[in-house]
């Protein structure tokens, strides 16, 4: 068996040594497509390429730069590569977290040019997190303490074909990168 693995586009990447070179945006488009959120465990399929979607329309909704919504959009773009972990099983695997944020860490360098600045990267974490509370309230029914307010994009939880989210991805990331 190989080291490595073998994307969507063909790339042979070794996902414990990235390097920009193994990122093309049709493999994170294809494979947060079909990711379901939650570890799967939700009520109806909802993929991490749709929550990425809503994270970068809610930062272009506040008026964010072109930068952060594309990070937005991006903010997943590790588990391509490496699957959904949930929060709380993630919290206790430092080895994983520190693959994850390198990963991370290389992808934004190869589609923004650097990584995030810390205060980036609170703005980014602070989306995710108030549409997290969402999807954990209607994908769930599990209610949430201290709603975040309300996003100026309202989530959609509708089941979508793979196909239509993968090309709504990728045509974000055009407008964004133009």
């Amino acid at each position: 068996m190989a080291d490595y693995i073998t994307t969507y586009t063909g790339i042979h990447m070794v996902p414990t040594d990235p390097k920009p070179e193994d990122f093309e945006i049709e493999d994170i488009a294809h494979a947060l497509s079909l990711i379901c959120r939650g570890n799967g465990q939700v009520k109806t399929f909802y993929s991490v390429g749709q929550h990425c979607i809503i994270c970068a329309r809610e930062a272009a909704a506040r008026g964010l730069s072109k930068r952060l919504v594309l990070a937005c959009l991006l903010h997943d773009a590790g588990e391509s590569y490496l699957s959904d972990v949930p929060r709380p099983f993630k919290k206790s695997q430092p080895a994983y977290r520190e693959l994850e944020a390198r990963m991370l860490s290389t992808i934004y360098e190869k589609f923004l040019g650097s990584d995030l600045t810390p205060e980036e990267t609170a703005v980014v974490k602070e989306i995710d997190d108030m549409m997290l509370w969402y999807d954990l309230k209607i994908l769930l029914n599990e209610e949430q303490p201290a709603c975040p307010g309300e996003p100026l994009v309202k989530p959609s939880y509708e089941v979508r074909p793979f196909i239509d989210v993968e090309r709504e991805y990728l045509e974000l990331f055009a407008l964004m990168t133009a």
